[in-house]
């Protein structure tokens, strides 16, 4: 009679799991990078930069704690559920335990932000990173200064 149980619960922990899975990671859009020769690097001003590759990438929000302790909660009802006898115990642990999990993924995405990525390339040659949490409308092969937190096409 605990065989059932124990198929549910199997069951109900891999369908947690493939939810986390398919939750995913950060997609990145991207268009093409452009490397500059050494004669635009070399046309560049003292604080000017080349615009290699201008991208989008999703990051993943910050939990609070809340989707782990509502998901705990709930996962352990659910597991309380399905356990009978002395597999009701395990059930509910194992249902705490995955419903956190899940609760606390799906917090995270719930919070997902896109960010803009700026790759420059700078007149002695060294490259660098921006990230911005709103489109500069820059696009590779712009020419850009740094102004007040700013990249300002030139």
């Amino acid at each position: 009679m605990t065989s059932p149980s124990r198929s549910s619960f199997s069951k109900s922990l891999f369908a947690v799991s493939t939810l986390g899975l398919l939750m995913g990671t950060p997609m990145a859009h991207a268009q093409a990078p452009i490397a500059p020769d050494k004669a635009q690097l070399a046309h560049l001003c003292k604080s000017c930069a080349f615009v290699s590759r201008v991208h989008t990438e999703l990051r993943q929000g910050e939990a609070s704690g809340v989707g782990v302790v509502g998901g705990a909660v709930i996962g352990g009802l659910l597991g309380n559920r399905l356990g009978g006898g002395t597999g009701r115990a395990l059930t509910t642990a194992g249902g705490a335990v995955a419903g956190g999990y899940a609760g606390n993924e799906i917090e995270k995405n719930s919070k997902k932000r896109q960010v803009w990525v700026v790759n420059l390339v700078y007149r002695d040659g060294s490259r660098h990173s921006r990230e911005f949490g709103q489109d500069q409308q820059l696009r590779a092969g712009d020419v850009v200064s740094m102004r007040e937190g700013r990249l300002i096409r030139q």
